[in-house]
């Protein structure tokens, strides 16, 4: 179960041209004026008084409702902010009287419909059974955002409980928000569960987004999307008031244009949470720009592993090489290959089967069971409720995921083994292994294929990803766009030790003002054969 797997040349970019001449809700002036511009600008433009909170957030809800919910119809945003402008309207006039806050005051963010928020939207991990639930306090991550100032827009669509629901893909599918569309290609997957918040960032529909990842949950969509996803080490982000699925893997993290926009808002994110104990030893920081360098990758020692992360898409491979090509060009020393010992044992890894639903059952049933309103009280409930409401909740996607984890029943000294055979092959026989080997500074690979035609009757397809190592040992992993073929986004992605963002930003940073391989997206629709 995964819960939570040629640069454009000119015709593609005139193409792209065309579709925003031609597409009345794309508002091109609005988009001249806003469209891809970064947090520093946006900050700079406000200091200035040439635009307000409250008039970014009426074009950001302007966008979603002429891009998102009308014209390509992406389907990201499940639901918006009743109260989101008079939100932006109280801080222009705390800019006004007391000033700002931090580099994010005034911004509108998107967040995935897995964190509590203590106001009129709803929580609900894209299920209807959820519907009407009202958490009586805000998540960690929505009280750390409101306190840094920024405006909480909304909430992004996902893969209903995080793709937890079955053991197919559907990404971006859930039952509340219907189906997430990739806004490069119309007809192909937005990758994963947090795709909601990638295409969101991707079709300037909010400053940034928040995602969270299990398995690839982040890094995956931002790949197919052409943006910057940032899954932290576990534990440098609190996830108190979050539904968690596996929690010895979840990390909640920034997706955004840029990487400098997602360092400012993974500064927002991180610190001790008393709900979260893997917070604890937690080492951060508040301000992560201050490790972007556009010559970080001069003199950094950068291992490719290919065993497993390569071969399983010639598109993706091409891509990277150039991508690699890149950064010796830069002034890195690349060690190829530089192979994670254990990457083949880690693919078929039995006890991850015992870890997810050992914490995936008590996950649910703590959260279910905590939280106010008339719904399922735990996972058996909530199985019945699908089963009852089936034309709407298993109208394409079937439960198999959830009732496999209700029917597997492991002790505690099972799980407790298990993990640690997770973790021991991750990371020191793993991760650390070959970083310590090649005395690296990090590992470099494909994020994943390019992004598949989306197939509600089927599931997606799937080739491959490099998102397990980390995803088990609870690492870091950055997704950067490094290109496109036949218009369809490929990342990179940089992964390293616990507690190695510092580096990983860094890194990532260079690459992208060396290669500025981002592109707008093209809302084109789908093309028979490819």
């Amino acid at each position: 179960m995964r819960l939570d797997g040629i640069t454009a040349g000119r015709r593609g970019v005139l193409a792209g041209a065309a579709v925003v001449a031609a597409a009345p809700w794309f508002a091109p002036e609005a988009q001249a004026q806003l469209g891809e511009v970064g947090i520093a600008e946006l900050a700079e433009r406000m200091a200035a008084g040439r635009i307000s909170a409250e008039s970014l957030t009426r074009y950001y809800l302007d966008r979603i409702e002429k891009v998102d919910r009308r014209g390509p119809g992406l389907r990201a945003v499940i639901e918006v902010n009743p109260d989101a402008v008079r939100e932006a309207r109280r801080l222009d006039g705390e800019r006004r009287g007391r000033g700002v806050r931090g580099p994010l005051h005034g911004l509108p963010v998107l967040i995935k419909d897995l964190f509590d928020t203590a106001d009129r939207m709803h929580t609900t991990a894209g299920s209807s059974a959820l519907e009407g639930a009202r958490p009586r306090v805000d998540s960690t991550v929505a009280a750390r955002l409101r306190a840094a100032g920024a405006v909480l827009l909304g909430k992004t669509n996902l893969s209903e409980w995080a793709g937890g629901m079955s053991l197919t893909h559907h990404a971006g599918w859930s039952a509340r928000g219907g189906q997430t569309r990739n806004p490069y290609k119309l007809d192909r997957s937005p990758n994963e569960s947090s795709s909601g918040s990638a295409v969101a960032a991707a079709a300037d529909l909010c400053v940034a987004a928040i995602g969270t990842e299990t398995n690839g949950s982040i890094v995956d969509p931002a790949a197919a999307n052409s943006v910057v996803g940032v899954k932290p080490t576990v534990g440098l982000v609190g996830r108190g008031g979050m539904i968690q699925g596996v929690p010895s893997q979840d990390s909640v993290g920034p997706i955004a244009r840029t990487v400098r926009d997602a360092a400012v808002v993974l500064g927002a994110l991180v610190g001790v949470d008393r709900r979260d104990p893997a917070t604890a030893g937690s080492r951060f920081h508040t301000d992560y720009t201050r490790f972007l360098d556009p010559n970080g990758l001069r003199g950094a020692r950068i291992g490719v592993p290919r065993e497993v992360y390569f071969g399983y898409s010639n598109h993706a491979d091409e891509i990277t090489e150039r991508a690699i090509e890149t950064m010796r060009r830069a002034g890195a020393t690349i060690v190829d290959p530089a192979d994670i010992p254990t990457a083949r044992q880690l693919e078929d890894i039995q006890t991850s089967i015992v870890v997810q639903a050992f914490e995936v059952k008590r996950a649910f049933n703590s959260y279910l069971s905590s939280t106010p309103g008339e719904h399922p009280r735990n996972l058996a409930e909530l199985i019945a409720f699908n089963r009852d409401h089936r034309d709407r909740e298993l109208r394409y996607v079937q439960q198999d995921g959830l009732e496999a984890v209700q029917q597997l029943d492991f002790s505690e000294s099972e799980y407790r083994a298990a993990l640690a055979t997770n973790h021991r092959l991750s990371r020191g026989e793993g991760i650390d292994a070959v970083l310590r080997r090649h005395r690296l500074d990090a590992l470099v690979m494909p994020t994943g294929a390019p992004p598949g035609k989306i197939d509600l009757v089927n599931g997606d397809s799937y080739l491959g990803s490099s998102s397990l190592p980390a995803a088990l040992a609870g690492y870091p992993a950055i997704s950067v766009p490094a290109g496109f073929t036949f218009g369809l986004p490929v990342g990179i992605t940089f992964m390293g030790t616990a507690w190695s963002e510092p580096v990983l930003l860094k890194l990532a940073y260079a690459f992208e003002q060396h290669t500025h391989a981002r592109r707008t997206p093209t809302y084109l629709p789908g093309e028979v054969g490819f």
